[in-house]
């Protein structure tokens, strides 16, 4: 089906969805490379309006991924709820833009509509929409998950606490980890990627944290990022899994360079259920993902990068995940050349996954070549703290020894916390008063009066 849109004494023609919604995205430098985005600055123009007329029943029956082809197609097809796509079915996209912006549209109607909602539907209406529009709608879409602590709650904002280390080293994990707790970070979990996927040093990295979890009774998860298949194996082997953490796309292709399916997923996802180590819940896997990475694996099918992220955002509701993660600028600038691009692609992921009931958290990071900096991120963080992201990274100094990015610090969320009165997991928060690291009002006591964890702490690290 052709698109058309005249300006002035020019018509624009598109040939078909999958390229009206390239043509219609903000500018980028992945979709530049592949050689999807508009010319111009007015055929982007002519491709949104053209795009605001389109009816959204129009992406039930126009794949832009043949179904025959591409498991995830099949999964946003089949999984499709007619009865929850009602309530807008007669909207076009500039209609459903107007509705999710409308003062009479809440949680419960943001609720009711998700299973109905496709990731191109919502990839669709996200380009139609400036800045504050993705943070005014994503706000009023809490999206709440549990396993020992509850994220996600409206006026709440997690950490995953990264305390990465070149080699594995444990007392240097270990020693970035309480540096994060006293910080008052770690609630979204204890997140570790190792530098090698040796099965031991996974092993051994699950039971360190495991120990301090149960020696102090912390009411957060763990989770070491290798990949799905060993942790499965470790599962086997009985080492105490909290979270399966994978990386996700969004075609079958891009999965595949992963290494994984839809079935394998499914097969994780009932091994860590099965373990039953959650105590105020069982959502047990965690994503991430980040715009570009179809792209760079050859794999987009010429679907631009916006649409494929938020087709990894179907792939990850499917298994019902605590958290899900866009590691925003962390892929390039070859993908989003600079800090005004990582911006925007944070708040569309956020926005996007928030719409189809994904419990959203972002990365706010930069590589060393990318045309970004620290004052970047502290925008975005602010940005996605008053639109009611579930987590950030909390990573000793903002930068990360073992992948080499800049993300955000424990400070940082000190900060976000302290201007937007943002709240940690509720169970994460006794704990801390508790402990005597902060106080009723969740903030951080001094140095002298949390020493009693402290010195606990460096005895069960062997180096009192």
């Amino acid at each position: 089906m052709n698109y058309t849109e005249a300006i002035g004494t020019r018509t624009y023609r598109f040939d078909d969805l999958k390229t009206l919604l390239a043509k219609a995205s903000p500018l980028r430098s992945g979709d530049q490379l592949a050689g999807t985005a508009a010319a111009s600055e007015e055929e982007r123009v002519a491709a949104k309006m053209a795009l605001a007329q389109v009816p959204l029943r129009t992406f039930l029956n126009e794949a832009l991924i043949p179904y025959e082809s591409d498991e995830v197609t099949r999964l946003v097809i089949d999984d499709h709820s007619p009865e929850a796509f009602a309530e807008i079915s007669h909207l076009t996209v500039g209609d459903f833009r107007n509705w999710l912006l409308s003062s009479e549209t809440d949680a419960d109607a943001l609720t009711r509509i998700s299973a109905g909602l496709t990731p191109e539907m919502v990839a669709a209406v996200s380009k139609l929409m400036r800045n504050q529009d993705l943070i005014a709608a994503a706000r009023k879409r809490p999206v709440i998950t549990r396993f020992r602590n509850t994220v996600g709650l409206s006026g709440h904002m997690s950490v995953r606490l990264q305390p990465n280390h070149p080699t594995d080293d444990v007392k240097g994990i270990a020693a970035s980890m309480l540096d994060g707790l006293m910080y008052g970070c770690g609630d979204a979990m204890i997140g570790i990627n190792p530098a090698t996927d040796s099965l031991a040093a996974i092993t051994t990295l699950l039971l360190m944290v495991d120990d301090f979890r149960q020696r102090y009774q912390v009411p957060t998860q763990s989770c070491v990022l290798t990949h799905v298949t060993n942790t499965i194996a470790a599962i086997g082997k009985g080492a105490p899994v909290d979270l399966v953490f994978q990386s996700i796309a969004g075609t079958e292709k891009a999965n595949a360079g992963f290494g994984i399916s839809l079935a394998l997923l499914q097969e994780a996802y009932e091994a860590a259920l099965s373990l039953n180590r959650g105590t105020v819940g069982n959502n047990v896997m965690y994503f991430e993902t980040g715009q570009g990475s179809a792209l760079s694996a050859n794999a987009h099918h010429g679907v631009d990068q916006q649409t494929c992220e938020v087709r990894a955002y179907a792939v990850a509701r499917k298994f019902n995940p605590f958290l899900v993660n866009t590691v925003v600028g962390f892929i390039g600038p070859e993908y989003l050349y600079d800090g005004k691009q990582i911006t925007r692609a944070g708040l569309e992921d956020h926005f996007c996954g928030k719409l189809l009931g994904v419990p959203m958290g972002c990365d706010i990071c930069y590589t060393n070549h990318a045309e970004a900096d620290q004052d970047d991120m502290d925008n975005l963080l602010t940005l996605l703290g008053v639109a009611g992201i579930n987590f950030i990274m909390g990573v000793p100094g903002a930068d990360d020894v073992m992948l080499s990015y800049q993300s955000t610090s424990f400070h940082d969320a000190l900060y976000v916390r302290d201007v937007l009165g943002l709240k940690r997991a509720p169970e994460f928060e006794e704990w801390l008063e508790s402990m005597q690291v902060t106080d009723a009002l969740g903030v951080l006591l001094n140095g002298a009066i949390r020493q009693p964890l402290l010195e606990g702490a460096r005895e069960w690290m062997g180096i009192a």
